[in-house]
């Protein structure tokens, strides 16, 4: 498969972007909403912009093995600023945009970030006294107008004008640089949330990331199949490892689009006016999702209603291996008028949901599967990169198990029954 073999043949992640770049300039890539609009960067923008941005970091004085700190928002320059930061050979630091000023205090001195990118005013509020007190960080690059004088050690440098020069010479530089980066280095440092104590950072280097989306990558080809069309839309921040690898390079990896959804009070609407192929989340998310099409369908009543509960009725016993006769003529009924109204409702291109960082509810599982759209459920640890393994359909799906370990990936199963990977 040259889409795997593509992901097994690279040497680091920012070579893996350039190459599906090159493959597809004039494709869009990267979608957000602005003025009420969905606008998209195309794969050549988004590589020229990486490569620029990679370069005004190096003249900022960054060296390879330095670290840069990101606190976003997800929108189109956090997966264009992380790339960037790995081909100036530098290391991403991606921060929670919840984060407290001793969070990021924390993280700082944890790191020894030398930079920090960051998104907007609201979101430098906490990090400026934290960049004061630690001291260590020399530049502040803004995404937007930050509207704040120079002050203490460190700069501030607005992003419009680190994206600006002669894109051939940063291109051609990148390339040079990346070509000594190995599966070996590190990548990024991702720092748990901080819940338990103080954020924890995680080392993960090229390889770790790259096995992991060729796993991935592995059971959309052979389980859903993949074209030029596929699009994700990112919901869950980007700071965390599980969309860092599953919502931004497994999407690089096959070559698909990624919008960027405005929050969840506009979810929904955003699914249908994105219409994704795939989506990754977390369970909550598709707890709150159920019980809005409960919801809907109840308040409609009648036919609607009994429709939904025929559907639950029969996924339940096929989830459970207890099919009755006259189920398959109740799906096919189902199946003609009801599944293509909720299908429509996730944009009616939808492939695949994918749940994880935390365990599926069995019933919100069913439920979906019942509806027609298939669910899938991961498990992993940041460490891992972090998927260690998914409920893909080709093993059969089952609510209750996060399926075999995917390619690439050993399981060791501890004496007291944890999973050590």
């Amino acid at each position: 498969m040259p889409v795997l073999s593509d992901i097994d043949s690279a040497n680091n992640l920012v070579e893996l972007f350039l190459k599906r770049a090159d493959e597809r300039p004039d494709r869009a890539f990267l979608g957000a909403k602005r003025d009420g609009e969905w606008q998209t960067i195309s794969w050549g923008e988004a590589a020229e912009q990486v490569c620029l941005l990679a370069e005004s970091l190096r003249k900022l004085g960054l060296k390879p093995g330095d670290r840069v700190c990101l606190v976003s928002e997800n929108r189109p320059e956090w997966c264009i600023a992380d790339l960037a930061i790995m081909a100036a050979g530098c290391i991403t630091v991606p921060a929670y945009v919840t984060n407290t000023e001793r969070d990021h205090i924390h993280i700082l001195d944890n790191s020894g970030a030398k930079a920090v990118i960051v998104s907007d005013e609201k979101l430098l509020g906490p990090l400026h006294g934290a960049l004061q007190a630690s001291g260590i960080a020399d530049h502040v690059i803004g995404i937007e107008d930050l509207h704040r004088q120079q002050s203490g050690s460190f700069g501030f440098y607005q992003w419009d004008n680190l994206v600006q020069g002669d894109a051939a010479a940063a291109r051609k530089a990148v390339e040079e640089r990346i070509a000594g980066i190995g599966r070996g280095d590190t990548a990024c440092i991702i720092y748990t949330s901080g819940t338990g104590g103080a954020p924890r950072g995680v080392m993960q280097h090229h390889g770790a990331i790259l096995c992991n989306i060729a796993g991935a990558a592995e059971i959309l080809i052979e389980d859903f199949g993949i074209d030029d069309e596929e699009r994700f839309l990112s919901f869950l921040p980007a700071s965390h490892a599980y969309e860092h690898t599953g919502g931004q390079f497994l999407p690089i990896s096959v070559g698909a689009q990624i919008y960027y959804s405005e929050g969840l009070e506009k979810l929904a609407s955003n699914i249908e006016e994105t219409r994704p192929t795939i989506m990754v989340v977390v369970p909550r998310l598709f707890e709150v999702l159920r019980t809005r099409i409960m919801k809907q369908v109840s308040k409609q009543g009648g036919v609607a209603e009994k429709l939904m509960n025929t559907a639950l009725e029969v996924g339940e016993r096929r989830a459970e291996g207890k099919k009755k006769l006259g189920d398959g003529l109740k799906d096919a009924v189902v199946g003609r008028l009801l599944k293509p109204k909720i299908r429509q409702r996730f944009g009616g291109r939808i492939k695949a949901m994918v749940s994880g960082g935390a365990p599926l509810n069995p019933e919100v599982g069913i439920f979906f599967e019942s509806m027609g759209l298939t669910m899938l459920q991961g498990y992993g640890q940041t460490e891992a990169g972090p998927v260690v393994a998914c409920n893909r359909p080709a093993a059969g799906i089952a609510m209750h198990s996060v399926g075999p370990a995917m390619r690439g990936v050993e399981v060791k199963i501890a004496d007291d029954g944890e999973i050590l990977c």
